[in-house]
This record gives C-alpha cells, sequence and structure tokens, in this order.
C-alpha cells in the first residue's frame, strides 16, 4: 500500500488547454511555482488533454509561452496526457487483475433516474457491481470503491473527511466515450513523475479522496496537498467558467503577478519590480504558504487580464 511522500520536492501544474491562460490558472500556477521554487525544488509542466473534444488547437502551445513571458519555467520535458494512454491501461489492468474495477453498462440517464444526489451529482448505485445485467453492454469501467471515509489535512484549506462511499460511489475509470478518466490519469501521472506535493485550486479539492483511494489501489505514494482559493468573477462563478474572463497579458506580465502575489495572502515587495526576474528573485525567499486564504477571491473585470 502507498504512504505520504518523503523525497525530495516535486511539484507540478497541469493546466488543461481549453484557451489561453486566465488570471484562476495563473494563480494556480505561481502558487505551484513559488511553493516549489521555495523549497528548492523541481516544478513540472503537465498538459491534461485527455479529452480531445475539449482541446483547442494551439492553446497548449500559446499557455506555454505565457508561463514564460510570466517567468515561470519548468525543469523536464512538458508531459502530454494524450502521449500516455499505455500507462492508464496498465493502471487499469492491474485494477481488473486485481479485482477492483467492473464493467458497467449504465448511462448518465439511468444513473440520474436512480441514483442519490451527492456532492456533485447522482451517486452511482452499484448496479453494475456483481455484473452486467442480461443482454447489456460495457460502456464504462468503474473502481470498486469498499471502506468508509478517507481523511487528509491540505496545507491551506485544513482537514478534509470524505465518505467516499456514500458521497461518490463508484467512480469511473474509463468513460463510456473511450477516454481515460481524469482521476486514473492524474494519479498515474503523479505517481510516474514522482510528485511530492500537489498545490493547485480548491475545485479539485473534492475530487482528493478519491485519488488517495486509487493511490492506495495502485500501490503509489501519496503526496501533500495545498489547495489554493477559487478565483470567482463578477457573476461569482469560478473564473475559467465565467463568460467575461479574460487571458492574462504575456506582454505585461508584472501587473498580474503583482496581483496574484497578493491574492494568495504574500508579503508585498518592498519596491516595484523593474522585471519579470527581479519580482522571482525578491518574491520567493518570502514566500509562505501559511499566508494563503482559503478563499474564494472575488476579482472585478478590470482586473483580470492585468
Amino acid at each position: 500500500m502507498g504512504g505520504t511522500v518523503s523525497a525530495p520536492y516535486r511539484g507540478r501544474f497541469a493546466p488543461s488547454p481549453t484557451g489561453p491562460l486566465h488570471f484562476g490558472s495563473l494563480l494556480a500556477a505561481v502558487g505551484s511555482f513559488a511553493d516549489a521554487r521555495a523549497n528548492a525544488g523541481i516544478w513540472l509542466i503537465r498538459i491534461e488533454d485527455l479529452d480531445r473534444n475539449r482541446s483547442v488547437t494551439g492553446a497548449d502551445a500559446h499557455i506555454l509561452s505565457t508561463l514564460e513571458a510570466f517567468g515561470l519555467w519548468w525543469d523536464e520535458p512538458v508531459v502530454y496526457q494524450s502521449q500516455r494512454s499505455s500507462h492508464y491501461e496498465a493502471a487499469l489492468e492491474r485494477l481488473r487483475r486485481d479485482g477492483l474495477s467492473y464493467p458497467c453498462a449504465c448511462t448518465r440517464r439511468e444513473i440520474a433516474a436512480h441514483g442519490i444526489q451527492g456532492p456533485e451529482g447522482p451517486i452511482y448505485t452499484g448496479h453494475c457491481r456483481n455484473g452486467l445485467p442480461q443482454d447489456r453492454v460495457a460502456r464504462s469501467e468503474r473502481l470498486r470503491i469498499d471502506g468508509d471515509q478517507l481523511s487528509l489535512t491540505d496545507a491551506v484549506q485544513g482537514p478534509i473527511t470524505q465518505q467516499l462511499m456514500a458521497e461518490v460511489g463508484d467512480i469511473v475509470l474509463r468513460r463510456a466515450d473511450g477516454f481515460y478518466a481524469y482521476q486514473l490519469a492524474v494519479v498515474v501521472d503523479d505517481g510516474d513523475q514522482a510528485i511530492t506535493q500537489v498545490v493547485r485550486g480548491a475545485d479539485l479539492l473534492i475530487s482528493t479522496p478519491r485519488q488517495l483511494y486509487l493511490q492506495r489501489c495502485l500501490g503509489l505514494p501519496q503526496p501533500g496537498y495545498a489547495h489554493l482559493p477559487l478565483v470567482l468573477g463578477d457573476d461569482g462563478r469560478k473564473l475559467s467558467k465565467s463568460l467575461a474572463a479574460a487571458p492574462v497579458d504575456p506582454d505585461h506580465p508584472l501587473p498580474a503577478l503583482d496581483r496574484a502575489w497578493r491574492c494568495l495572502g504574500q508579503t508585498p515587495l518592498e519596491a516595484p519590480p523593474r522585471s519579470v526576474s527581479e519580482f522571482w528573485q525578491h518574491a520567493i525567499p518570502r514566500w509562505d504558504l501559511a499566508r494563503i486564504p482559503r478563499g474564494p477571491l472575488q476579482i472585478d473585470a478590470a482586473v483580470r487580464s492585468r
């Protein structure tokens, strides 16, 4: 079984190539980069492009060039999830061999009609847990969830406990459209890249217990976690989902860097930096994970793209 990681610091930023980098994603990148550098660690980039239907052509290159403009340099070659299907299949095969996964024939409509409502929608009732119903064919593959609850202490959000069976149910590992599910991919990738600390947005906090469960099933070590406050638009929605979300401006990075730094609760720099490299030279020694607010953060339209 896996255990908590105690190894040299390795962090990562994992954007989805669905469009240009907006301020909410920049905040996550700044937080994960600063935490890695303040701990003399390695910082990696992983492009989460599993779902080709959502990926925008050229968005990955635009994101990478924007990160460079903000002084967010990575230490190893960029990893693309779309090129790692064999790794996910190998993990899925191990789960099958250990009796921890099963085929499922249920449609979303059937699950919605019969499932109990949970924090993220209908909870799967386990209809196919003991075998496919007669005359039905498998559409997806699920993880067999057993046990009561999972707990962790997040470095920003504090203690988190989730009743996995009651609140989530058996999760999808491979979707009906053939794509591997995010939960499987992220766990396999973090394990393969030896990630020791995951610093990301608080929208993914609710997913963390099921990732811990998958780590245990696959015998992978457990990273530490720090979930940064979400950035909300004027309409109160997550910025990435707001119609008014604007990309950050790579031609003028310093205002957005300063805004992100302050949003993360960090001590302001003593004097305005003259360059991006000067910003990071003075910012990294001041980084303090304990100062980050739990959020969420309301950012008005006037500062989103600065």
